[in-house]
């Protein structure tokens, strides 16, 4: 059964940011609520930035060594892999270097992923160039910024990676913005994207009380009553 999500259902998830999308994710009890996204050491270089969505192309990389394959090698084969992918890319990469030796990536290899397609990209280790990344309106996030590339290889690609303390698969649906980034588990997404609004709009149902005139903590208990009524229509429906 094929679990990919259609343009409409990937526009959907870009419109909300990425807590919105774990809190909808909780609702169908698919999995703990410890699990499924990254922690604290992945961060948006980018705040600013709207929500990226795309499916998981994954790479190991390493830069201590100066012997072997450098500058890159496999990014081109990295490129021809994203047509494998059911929609658009996000490459991921699990820094093998310990400690962090030297940055991922630069403007010149983000550039090259933006234009075959890639909607962002994650690291488990270092980025640079961060201001001309920020100019072609590319999301990244990091572990850190350090200046150099070092000896920068691309030992493996498509292969299961841990970045954040979240194991990922090529393939993985990915949803992230300046809170932080969480998978999608495909056998839910498509409801996951369909219910997105809906719970925006449950969750209203406090925010609007909040700011209505003279509230009272037993109007509140009303209010969040109803916001979870709503809520548990959403995953009935």
């Amino acid at each position: 059964m094929s679990h990919h999500l259609t343009r409409e259902e990937l526009s959907l998830l870009a419109k909300h940011d990425t807590p919105t999308v774990c809190n909808v994710i909780e609702l169908f009890g698919y999995r703990p609520r410890t699990e499924g996204y990254m922690d604290q050491r992945i961060r948006a270089c980018f705040p600013e930035m709207p929500p990226m969505v795309g499916y998981a192309s994954t790479a190991t990389f390493r830069c201590s060594m100066p012997r072997g394959k450098e500058s890159y090698g496999s990014l081109d084969q990295q490129a021809i892999s994203f047509g494998e992918l059911p929609g658009p890319p996000i490459v991921v990469f699990e820094d093998i270097d310990d400690p962090v030796v030297g940055a991922t990536f630069g403007e010149l290899m983000c550039a090259s992923y933006k234009t075959f397609g890639a909607h962002g990209l994650i690291t488990s280790g270092a980025g640079r160039d961060l201001d001309q990344v920020r100019k072609i309106g590319f999301p990244v996030f990091t572990n850190g910024t350090i200046c150099s590339h070092g000896y920068s290889q691309i030992p493996s690609i498509n292969i299961p990676v841990n970045v954040g303390g979240l194991t990922i698969s090529p393939g993985d649906l990915i949803h992230g913005d300046c809170n932080g980034v969480t998978t999608i588990p495909k056998e839910i997404a498509s409801e996951v994207a369909a219910i997105c609004d809906g719970y925006v709009e449950a969750e209203s149902i406090i925010l609007n009380y909040l700011k209505s005139e003279n509230p009272i903590p037993k109007g509140l208990a009303k209010a969040q009553k109803a916001c979870s009524e709503a809520l548990q229509k959403l995953v009935k429906n």
